[in-house]
């Protein structure tokens, strides 16, 4: 087992204030693999000192400077690109192949996107005789989820050094290991001394030390609707700058035009992908009533296939979910739907048949679910698809748009304008059309409950830059 008993601060590992450990738990095995070192108030104070010396100098380096760092540790990041995939199977339950495949080029897909916007992001324009110019916000605080752990560090810290902020970041203390290997790589490709800082602990130690610290100028947080409203109320005394990035409960839309093989086969791979631990997965199947059916027997067909077990095997397909607060959650949530009245289709409560051990849920699907059960209301985060019938295209806008969330969304239909028209009037901040892939160059983030501001690309960029304006730059 290994022991992580240190934070990185000003360019060094240093000892805690205070000597309190965390176990992080194998949720294959519901065995410990590491323990980290609590952090405290006291250790955020020092690393947001140390962001603030740092931030004075690195603040002024030229955009060259900032792109040598960064191709630094992109070229770092894939030479250890299989210890960073090996630490995510063992802290979160990804499948080996998944961590390989999915996640960890992912924050490398992050990492090069911070380079092309640095490139050609133009700082200054001019307006009349007004120059208007953007610079670094100052020091910002990263608090990070367990889901997507290298996705959410990279898209926030690739921005941050790109812009030229200084930063804290804490990762989950649910799954901190490949945030130790990713401080490592940002040590060994140079990064200057106190320009990054870690401290790892849980939200009511260090989150909320990190989300009211005045010396802190902006914080950005994923994770839970209810951990964001935390972080948002203790922001609000020092009146900084709150990014989130928060729930979902997507619909998927599929018109009555639509190939539903395909499209039923891809929305509930998409749906149990990851063991159904993503903020954007569409978790809400919308279906004509007289296709609910076939709906059904095709999800329920891919529930059937989809192979749930041990993360090491070559075989797998979906692991464990990440802990047993977690599984406890799912297992409750199915409940509900069967006494609610729900058809269950597929899978339901307990562990998949042969796993008696490790946090394993079986891949679920409900049918006749109406848009007010709790598991049609409620962000599940595992492995459950709810299909709901709707009467006509303005009823599946209805249903779709009935949710606190708004973050992602889908949309299929043989009629790319059919799908366009309707895709306009959802409430979300992400529609994909007829099962397009996301694009990192384009911009991720929510409406209502799912949050505020924007990641990726050019938009997550700019919520690290502030706008100032000099009047009279321009002689006359």
């Amino acid at each position: 087992m290994h022991h992580y008993h240190q934070f990185y601060i000003d360019g060094q590992w240093v000892d805690p204030s205070e000597k309190r450990h965390i176990d992080v738990i194998n949720p294959a095995t519901e065995e410990p693999v590491a323990t980290i070192a609590a952090g405290s108030p006291a250790d955020v104070d020092r690393a947001v000192a140390a962001a603030q010396r740092a931030f004075v100098s690195y603040a002024q380096t030229g955009r060259n400077e900032r792109l040598k760092l960064l191709a630094a540790i992109t070229d770092i990041y894939r030479q250890r690109s299989e210890e960073l995939a090996e630490a995510i199977s063992a802290e979160m339950g990804a499948p080996l192949a998944f961590a390989r495949e999915r996640h960890v080029p992912a924050g490398l897909g992050h990492l090069q996107r911070a380079i092309e916007v640095l490139k050609t992001y133009a700082f200054d324009e001019t307006i009349n005789a007004t120059l208007i110019t953007r610079e670094p916000i100052g020091v910002v605080g990263l608090i990070t989820p367990w889901n997507w752990p290298l996705n959410q560090i990279a898209c926030k810290v690739g921005p941050a050094l790109a812009a030229g902020c200084t930063m804290v970041l804490k990762p989950s203390e649910v799954a901190p290991l490949s945030a130790v290997i990713f401080t490592e790589i940002l040590h060994e490709a140079g990064v200057p001394a106190g320009v990054f800082n870690l401290v790892n602990g849980d939200g009511p130690h260090v989150g909320q030390a990190i989300a009211s610290h005045p010396g802190i100028d902006m914080v950005s947080f994923t994770g839970s609707t209810r951990a964001g409203i935390l972080v948002a109320k203790a922001a609000a005394d020092t009146v900084k700058r709150v990014h989130q990035e928060l729930g979902g409960k997507s619909p998927n839309i599929l018109l009555d035009d639509a190939d539903f093989d395909a499209a039923v086969t891809h929305g509930a791979r998409a749906c149990f992908a990851n063991s159904g631990q993503s903020c954007n997965a569409p978790t809400r199947l919308l279906v004509p009533f007289d296709r609910q059916q076939e709906a059904s027997e095709i999800a329920g067909r891919i529930a059937a296939e989809t192979i749930v077990g041990d993360p090491g095997s070559d075989a797998t397909m979906i692991g464990p979910v990440v802990s047993q607060i977690q599984f406890d959650r799912i297992q409750n949530l199915i409940e509900a739907g069967i006494k609610e009245g729900a058809t269950l289709v597929a899978g339901g409560p307990g562990r998949p048949a042969g796993l008696n051990r490790g946090y394993y849920v079986q891949p679920t699907v409900f049918a006749n679910v109406r848009n007010d059960m709790s598991i049609a209301r409620e962000e599940i985060f595992g492995p459950v698809l709810s299909i709901l019938p709707y009467k006509d295209e303005e009823d599946a806008i209805r249903i779709a748009n009935d949710t606190v969330y708004g973050l992602s969304s889908y949309v299929t239909s043989a009629d790319v304008e059919r799908a366009r028209r309707v895709a306009r009037r959802i409430r979300a901040g992400m529609v994909h059309l007829n099962g397009s892939r996301g694009d990192t160059a384009a911009a991720f983030g929510g409406y209502k409950q799912s949050g505020n501001g924007r990641e990726w690309g050019r938009f997550g960029f700019e919520e690290f830059l502030e706008t100032k304006s000099m009047f009279g730059y321009v002689a006359p």
